[in-house]
C-alpha cells in the first residue's frame, strides 16, 4: 500500500494505492475517485452493536465502506470539510479521535465510543469521542491545519473542545470549564479538555461553530 495528501493543509485529498488483495476502510461519502478492479463493501464498524452504538451516541454514521482491490487501484478520499489530513500508525497504542475527524483506515482496526462524561454534553453537544484501536493506521482530518503536542509526564494543556482532534489512549484527560464563573460565561470558551501527560494530543487551528455563526449572520442580510 502507498499513499499520499495532496493540496495541504487548507484542502487535503487522500490518495491511497493499493495491491491486489490489500483494502482500506473510509467513512461514507468520503470517496472522490477510484481507478482500477476494486470490490466495495458497505459494512457495520466493529459489529452490528458497536456500529449502532456509535451512530446513536457519537453521531457518526451506522456503516463505514471497505474497498478491496482485485488488481492494482487507486482510490481519493476528501473530507467534508476544508483541511489538513494526518496518517497515524496504531500497534499497541490508540487514539481518542472527535467525532468528525475519522477519515479511513486500514489493518485490523476497531472503531467504539469514548465516554466523555456528562461534561461533555454541554462542551459540544453528545457525550462521546470515537476510540480507534488495533494494529494498522488511521487518517484523520481536521478543519484547518493540525498541529501535534508531545506532553511530557506531568505536563499540562488546556484546550478549547472544539480544537480539540485527537488524543492518544492512556493519556489523561478531562473536560472542565473555562476558569472562574464568570470566564466560563462571558468568556467565549465554555468548556475546556484538560490534557495531562505523557501522551500525545492533536489540534486543528480553526473551529466550524465560529465559521457557522458568522455565516448565519451574513445570511440574515
Amino acid at each position: 500500500m502507498e499513499w499520499s495528501i495532496d493540496y495541504r493543509p487548507a484542502y487535503s485529498i487522500l490518495k491511497v494505492k493499493l495491491s491486489p488483495g490489500e483494502e482500506v476502510t473510509s467513512e461514507p461519502g468520503a470517496m472522490l475517485l477510484y481507478k482500477g478492479d476494486v470490490e466495495i463493501k458497505t459494512h457495520t464498524a466493529g459489529g452490528a452493536f458497536r456500529g449502532l452504538l456509535r451512530a446513536v451516541a457519537a453521531g457518526e454514521s451506522f456503516f463505514v465502506n471497505t474497498y478491496k482491490a482485485k488488481s492494482p487501484a487507486e482510490i481519493w478520499f476528501a473530507p467534508s470539510i476544508p483541511g489538513d489530513i494526518m496518517y497515524m500508525e496504531l500497534s499497541d497504542e490508540g487514539l481518542v479521535v472527535q467525532d468528525t475527524s475519522y477519515l479511513a483506515h486500514h489493518g485490523d482496526i476497531g472503531l467504539s465510543i469514548a465516554w466523555r462524561g456528562l461534561r461533555g454534553f454541554l462542551a459540544e453537544g453528545e457525550l462521546f469521542w470515537l476510540k480507534v484501536a488495533g494494529r494498522g493506521g488511521v487518517w484523520i482530518n481536521s478543519y484547518g491545519s493540525i498541529d501535534k503536542l508531545e506532553l511530557k509526564p506531568g505536563e499540562r494543556v488546556i484546550i478549547d473542545n472544539f480544537h480539540f482532534v485527537a488524543l492518544t489512549e492512556g493519556t489523561k484527560w478531562r473536560i472542565r470549564k473555562f476558569g472562574g464563573w464568570k470566564s466560563f460565561i462571558f468568556g467565549g470558551e465554555g468548556l475546556v479538555v484538560e490534557v495531562e501527560g505523557p501522551g500525545t494530543v492533536y489540534v486543528q487551528s480553526r473551529i466550524l461553530p465560529t465559521f457557522a455563526k458568522l455565516v448565519r449572520k451574513y445570511m440574515r442580510r
